[in-house]
């Protein structure tokens, strides 16, 4: 579950951190408040948009951070995302510096998509707009995937089959040509055959090549140092270092006749003198491989140039030249064999076709059990937020091609009265009506999911009364097995609240700031009270508040 958020330098928010507990959690506050702001900079958090336009000031860094608490389970699977839990504790971190957006989570920087990709596994955000999204055909088929885990393996093996029946497909269309074209065509292949084959390239020859080309280019910078080294340390005459040892040997010598104990230093001064002839005949070897001659030079030059335009044409190393002759070699015969390769391609086509037809009707066949399912609890669940007569399905349709994702047309229908026709969702919901609808999905899809944490923007928009009870009440039973966030401005929804929290817009100094701040429960009371009564705030309006949060 969330646990606390931090919020930095973000619209009308200076610095704001806030804990959460388990359970419903309810947030309040006056129309511009900033509620919209908290559950923005949550989504902020989740791996939504943030740009510098949404600083408060925008010379200073932005940061919002998220802490989850996160149970073995979840653990597991966060494993697999490479993503290491520390002490049962997930910090997931954004923070805007410079124009740029640094994500981490648990001080571990990741990307974006990482980043959302866990995120999905800790939460489910319901901002408003959610409501409109419902109503996408497109979204439909979606819901009933998520339902049905199921699904995910059938859907891989469709995607398998569709790529392999378009490489097919693809293949033919590009095979699809005159003989003119074809000649053409296979002119050119074998021009860039014999292009690649007349080279004769030999694996790792670029690079002895380059080595090469480097040191006759620099043979006169090396036979100047060399040069240099040799007189230094040579033998040739009395000044330099070969010479000046050995007489060293042969003076140190001479001191054994006076110390026996003088053979460790002889022995060693020995040694240097054999380790610097060594040397002196490994550097004249050296220096004889380092003459180069100007047609040597010329010779690699123009060998690497062949070899670069090689690479510039077909490949960036000598791998991959090899393998872009062997695919040229490979389309060469086929065109040699045309209608023979053609009629293969056609036959391969129809067997990648059956394949696929075969998988997307058995998806096809999942998809409508799940979505019978799903449609029967979903309607259970509207029924408990007081769609009394209602009746909720899924129609299934076939499109007129295939995709990876099968070729299902899937749309909700539903009808909320005795007598009423059943229509596409899209035609009959009202504002209210969306808000249970998208709510009884969120409850139904999120305990499949095992989401661990369900955040509503006021899911309650345009529902009053009874309505508004029963909504408060699948919320509390949601959070029983899960963490509720809720922002509303209803009061029977906040009073079925575990947790009460107000947000707050004040005036310090010359600045605005948005604030959130926990309520005990006589604070509680008096929100309830405001939401009640609005500017009216009576004793009779306390007492009705006191009582519905004693209930």
């Amino acid at each position: 579950m969330l646990i606390n958020l931090h919020i930095v330098n973000l619209a009308l928010i200076d610095e704001l951190d806030i804990d959460f507990s388990d359970g419903l959690c309810v947030l309040t506050g006056e129309t511009g408040a900033g509620k919209s702001i908290i559950i923005g900079s949550i989504g902020i958090g989740l791996g939504g948009r943030f740009d510098k336009a949404l600083l408060r000031n925008p010379d200073r860094d932005g940061m919002v951070e998220l802490l989850f608490s996160v149970d073995k389970e979840l653990e597991d699977e966060l494993i697999q995302e490479e993503i290491e839990v520390e002490d049962g504790e997930l910090l997931v971190s954004r923070r805007l510096t410079g124009g740029k957006t640094i994500n981490r989570i648990n001080d571990k920087t990741v990307t974006a998509s990482k980043l959302r990709t866990v995120a999905e596994k800790l939460i489910s955000l319901h901002a408003q707009h959610e409501q409109r999204t419902l109503l996408k055909k497109s979204k439909h088929l979606e819901i009933v995937d998520t339902y049905d885990s199921g699904i995910a393996d059938i859907k891989s093996k469709v995607a398998e089959e569709y790529r392999e029946y378009r490489e097919c497909e693809e293949k033919l269309e590009s095979m699809s040509m005159d003989e003119v074209e074809r000649q053409k065509r296979l002119d050119y292949i074998r021009y860039e055959i014999n292009d690649i084959e007349s080279a004769r390239l030999k694996q790792g020859e670029d690079e002895e090549l380059e080595e090469l080309y480097k040191k006759a280019s620099n043979s006169q910078n090396i036979a100047e140092i060399t040069s240099s080294v040799e007189r230094l340390t040579g033998y040739d005459n009395q000044a330099s270092g070969g010479s000046q040892i050995s007489d060293a040997v042969s003076e140190l010598s001479s001191l054994s006749k006076y110390d026996e104990n003088a053979g460790e230093l002889i022995s060693m001064l020995t040694d240097i003198d054999q380790l610097m002839g060594d040397f002196n005949r490994q550097l004249a070897e050296y220096i004889s491989d380092m003459e180069f001659d100007e047609e040597t030079l010329v010779t690699a030059t123009d060998r690497l140039n062949l070899i670069n335009t090689l690479k510039s044409r077909y490949g960036k190393d000598y791998e991959t030249i090899m393998s872009t002759l062997s695919t040229l070699k490979q389309e060469e015969e086929e065109l040699v064999s045309y209608e023979e390769t053609v009629r293969s391609l056609e036959e391969q086509k129809k067997r990648c076709l059956t394949r696929l037809e075969k998988s997307c009707n058995e998806l096809t066949k999942v998809r409508k059990a799940s979505a019978k399912k799903l449609c029967g609890v979903i309607a259970d669940a509207m029924r408990n937020l007081n769609f009394n007569d209602v009746r909720f399905d899924m129609t299934f349709e076939k499109a007129d091609s295939f995709s990876s994702n099968g070729n299902d047309i899937a749309e909700f229908i539903i009808s909320t009265n005795v007598g009423e026709q059943m229509r596409p969702l899209v035609d009959v919901a009202s504002g209210g009506e969306l808000s249970r609808v998208m709510l009884a999905i969120k409850s139904v899809v999120s305990e499949a999911a095992d989401t661990p944490t369900l955040i509503f923007d006021e899911i309650d928009v345009g529902i009053s009364g009874i309505t508004a009870e029963r909504v408060g009440a699948m919320m509390r039973r949601l959070a029983e097995s899960r963490q509720i966030i809720s922002i509303t401005h209803l009061p029977q929804i906040a009073a079925c609240a575990d947790e009460a929290y107000v947000i707050e817009k004040e005036v310090v100094g010359d600045k605005t700031i948005t604030g959130i701040r926990k309520l005990d429960k006589e604070g509680r009371v008096m929100e309830l009270a405001r939401l009640l009564g609005g500017a009216s705030i009576t004793d009779t309006v306390i007492a009705t508040a006191r009582e519905m949060i004693s209930d």
